[in-house]
């Protein structure tokens, strides 16, 4: 009650003091028809008093009563000055239309368009907006030559990149982040995903990606890590360029490379095995538990268990990107970009692979050395197009992703305990491929001259899939020399057949701003977003009836099938349950609204409500006949969301910033959905329809200063609550390594971070060329797990969690990222920058123990890159990279903290390298 007290004497301590006058008023760009020009500097010459117009251009100045000499300059534009009388307790309008310099008008006329993606115009931006909210663009992406959205997003502070499992904010996995693509929502093209994965959006498609680590009410309430929204590039000038790239990692390119048979071709090449994996018709859309023949089974399946040996290449990419841009009368403008991508990648992974079980020791149940070959496509194409008049904005997008993984693993140790079968070996056989097609309509529209009132919306239609098509493996004693002991039945030579059809995913968003006050400095703003998906997965299995055993040839090992199949020895039958299929159907409807007030100079309150209203349906079988109903689940809240975010201008260099708010966390697809997802060796996961969302409460409190346009120091504090938190837990049994999902109870978090962007010149001249940024997170996690969770049957169990009291699963407790910068032209044409990039995170909670064992943990991993950029002339530029240069080991270690001895002599249950990657990119613009 004190702290609101206070903030409200602050509050109305703006309104009345001082007596001081106000200049407002508009900057625009005289040869584009009087256009905004976002970001121009105003300053009143005589004084240290100025600002920097926001996006739309608007720009307004507090100063004591008299006569001033305002300044109006942006770089490639004629400065402009006007004389002009400021009274006590009134606002004097003045707007400023600045002419280009004529000697550079061409270059001014692209700045004007593409300012947004640039360094220090998102500087600008984050400066001026309410929200603690940070960016990145385009010109950073170049200049620490990140090819994709993913790894660009791990240079900003509180943010890491983990492997396959995607982006980590202030140390908080993948579940508690969302995403938005120009300001609508899209779903994800994974089950085992929250979002998409960022390394998917080549960067040549963005132009800039807004991160929000707190909550306003425009955005969906299902967020606590961050809210992630990329803005595709539009084009802004008629240009085409072609891309070219190759690569070489150290282990992983150049080596023997194992690949299924089928997919040792062109097809393979380029991810077009697909089809012949797909389950073949004879089993009919509905399983029937059919049985097919030696001959039948011939003629059914294409794809087969065999598998190919060959050299692998080094890694290539080629990109496509053209935009052109039409000028009409009027101020109208119309621009379009093409943009087709693709790359493809070959990843070896090699190291330790263990599981645990319990007991009165805790022992090794499996126990194997790893290897698996991932060769991995993906391909994506956008068209966007823009149309903007002086009141209009409309943006049509499209985008179309693929990605295909065809993955061998190979297991070779002590399976099951079986420690009298040393050299046990499982081989899986796998292949992954997504497609993601989104569409996209929306504008702005200004309803009056004023520009005071205006309109914005969009619709958004999604359709993606993601198939598993004949996951198949088998198992015995490695013999050596490439010969196995191996036999039919039980899972050995079963197929696996997983399917999840995103039939459609909607999002929408209507709102309407009105500006108000002297010089249009309040905001009220009034909207509504929402989405609309329906899901449906089929998991269906086909399995190879008992044999005897057998010795075969582990490569050629399809022959030995085929030889079997055609003498009718053994048959294929479909053995699927009733668990088979489920669909899922999720909505959410949100109004919101929110105000912003602006008083003097210095301080601004936007606070807002979004009342959001969340359904989950799931359809689903128990074991039972495929004739029976499905079983309803439905889960229905309304959400009231308050938030209030609060800025003050120290200075015209330095904020204080505090935001509030409540928002709650969904699970991920695969952690709700009724399915067990089946391995080879006998591990599974399990998901729990019964899974609850967590709500949070957020709190953010920060101070920031730019020292000058490209310089930032900033250091922020943080807190959160999470109710029922939802956590990755594992437990060991006799059926085998089984991790599922939990609400475990309640967790509290706070930290700090501290950001710094230092242009080193300031220390020496002869440092000028350099600049270094630093961003660094440290926090706090605590989680009183309770006594009783629900679990996968929906029945409330007793919990079994080897630790009540502990850190939050998936939390790092600091994080350090970094990079170098490096800037030098060899003539006038030729300019470089080389960029030195660090990134580290701590140890953190991978999954939650079960009695009696202590949790796993994922230990830290060090990245350190170098990235030369050189702009060679005018259509030449080049990209020289070296990723991953300490190439340190990734682990995970059983903790040393369980309830009962541990009888091995490690505690690492898997590791690997990735790898030293050394890259060369090549593009023409012409």
């Amino acid at each position: 009650m004190r702290s609101l007290l206070f903030f409200l004497l602050l509050f109305f301590y703006a309104i009345a003091y001082p007596q001081n006058g106000t200049i407002s008023g508009v900057v625009t760009d005289k040869q584009m028809n009087n256009e905004p020009l976002p970001f121009a500097n105003v300053l009143l010459a005589g004084t240290k008093i100025s600002t920097t117009a926001d996006v739309n251009g608007h720009y307004s100045i507090s100063a004591t009563p008299g006569n001033y000499i305002v300044e109006f300059s942006f770089l490639g534009y004629k400065t402009a000055e006007e004389q002009i009388a400021v009274t006590a307790s009134q606002e004097t309008i003045l707007n400023m239309a600045l002419d280009s310099a004529a000697e550079t008008l061409n270059d001014v006329v692209v700045r004007g368009i593409v300012n947004r993606e640039r360094e220090t115009a998102l500087l600008l931006e984050q400066k001026n907006a309410v929200e603690i909210r940070q960016s990145i663009g385009a010109q950073e992406f170049s200049r620490k030559g990140v090819s994709d959205v993913e790894e660009g997003l791990t240079k900003i502070t509180g943010i890491t990149k983990v492997g396959s499992r995607g982006i980590f904010v202030r140390g908080l996995e993948d579940r508690y982040n969302n995403l938005l693509v120009n300001d609508l929502a899209v779903p994800s093209n994974s089950p085992f995903r929250k979002i998409i994965p960022l390394d998917l959006f080549p960067t040549d498609i963005v132009g800039a990606i807004e991160i929000f680590k707190t909550f306003n009410p425009g955005i969906y309430g299902d967020f606590a890590g961050a809210t992630f929204n990329i803005r595709t590039s539009k084009g802004s000038k008629s240009t085409t360029k072609i891309s070219l790239g190759t690569s070489f990692s150290t282990n992983n390119n150049l080596q023997d490379f194992v690949v299924s048979a089928d997919a040792s071709g062109s097809k393979g090449f380029f991810g077009l095995t697909g089809k012949d994996r797909q389950l073949p018709g004879v089993f009919g859309s509905v399983p029937s538990n059919q049985t097919l023949s030696g001959q039948q089974s011939l003629k059914a399946f294409k794809s087969g268990f065999g598998t190919k040996t060959i050299k692998s290449p080094l890694n290539t990419s080629l990109g496509i990107t053209h935009s052109e841009k039409f000028n009409f009368d009027n101020g109208r403008r119309l621009t379009y970009l093409l943009s087709i991508n693709s790359n493809n990648e070959y990843v070896i992974r090699t190291g330790a692979d263990r599981t645990v079980k319990g007991g009165n020791t805790i022992t090794y149940n499996n126990k194997f050395q790893t290897t698996s070959n991932e060769y991995k496509t993906s391909a994506s194409a956008l068209l966007g197009m823009n149309y903007k008049t002086e009141r209009l904005e409309l943006a049509a997008t499209s985008f179309y992703l693929r990605t295909t993984i065809n993955a061998v693993q190979d297991q070779s140790g002590i399976w099951d305990n079986q420690v009298n079968v040393p050299n046990y070996l499982i081989r899986t056989n796998q292949f992954d491929q997504s497609d993601y097609f989104t569409a996209q309509l929306s504008g702005k529209f200004f309803l009056s001259e004023d520009q005071k009132h205006s309109l914005r919306g969009g619709i958004s239609f999604s359709k993606t899939s993601y198939v598993q098509p004949d996951r198949k493996f088998f198992g015995g004693s490695n013999q050596g020399a490439d010969q196995i002991i191996t036999s039919y039945g039980g899972n050995n030579f079963l197929r696996q057949y997983l399917d999840i059809d995103g039939v459609h995913y909607i999002s929408a968003l209507a709102e309407y701003a009105l500006k108000f006050g002297s010089g249009d400095r309040h905001q009220i703003t009034i909207g509504y977003n929402g989405k609309t998906t329906e899901t449906e997965s089929s998991y269906r299995f086909v399995s190879a009836s008992n044999g005897p055993a057998f010795t075969a040839a582990i490569e050629q090992i399809q022959e030995t099938i085929n030889s079997d199949l055609q003498q009718e020895n053994f048959f294929f039958r479909e053995s699927s349950n009733a668990q088979y299929r489920t669909k899922l159907t999720e909505s959410v409807n949100a109004a919101y609204a929110s105000a912003t007030f602006n008083y003097g100079s210095r301080w601004t309150l936007d606070a807002g409500l979004r009342i959001e209203q969340s359904t989950r349906k799931t359809l689903y079988r128990e074991n039972g006949s495929f004739a029976d109903p499905f079983i309803p689940l439905q889960a229905d809240k309304t959400y009231f969301l308050p938030s209030v975010n609060f800025k003050y201008g120290i200075n015209e260099r330095s904020n204080l910033r505090l935001a509030a708010g409540k928002t709650y966390t969904q699970p991920v697809m695969i952690e709700s959905l009724p399915l067990t997802y089946i391995n080879a060796d006998g591990t599974s996961v399990i998901g729990n329809p019964f899974l609850k969302n967590s709500d949070n409460i957020n709190l953010d409190f920060k101070y920031e200063i730019f020292p000058s346009r490209t310089e930032l120091f900033a250091i922020s504090v943080f807190g959160k609550t999470i109710d029922n938190a939802i956590e990755r837990s594992f437990v060991a049994s006799a059926g085998g390594f089984s991790t599922t999902f939990l609400n475990t109870g309640d967790a509290a978090l706070f930290g700090a971070e501290v950001e710094a962007i230092v242009d080193l010149g300031r220390i020496s001249n002869g440092l000028s060329a350099f600049s270094i940024g630093l961003n660094t997170s440290l926090m706090q996690t605590k989680v009183d797990a309770g006594a009783i969770v629900t679990g996968s049957n929906g029945m409330p169990v007793q919990a079994v969690e080897t630790h009540q009291n502990r850190d939050l699963q998936g939390a790092s407790k600091w994080l350090v990222n970094g990079d170098l910068k490096y800037e030098f032209n060899f003539n006038n044409e030729w300019s470089n920058t080389i960029s030195l990039v660090y990134s580290v995170f701590g140890k953190r909670i991978f999954s939650v123990g079960s009695y009696p064992m202590d949790h796993i943990y994922e230990l830290p991993v060090s990245k350190l890159d170098v990235v030369w950029k050189s702009r060679l002339s005018k259509h030449f530029d080049l990209k020289l990279s070296a990723d991953n240069i300490l190439d340190p080991e990734v682990q995970f270690e059983l903790g040393a903290d369980s309830a009962v001895p541990f009888g091995e002599s490690s505690r690492v249950l898997q590791d690997y390298r990735r790898g030293v990657k050394f890259s060369a990119g090549l593009g023409y613009t012409f």
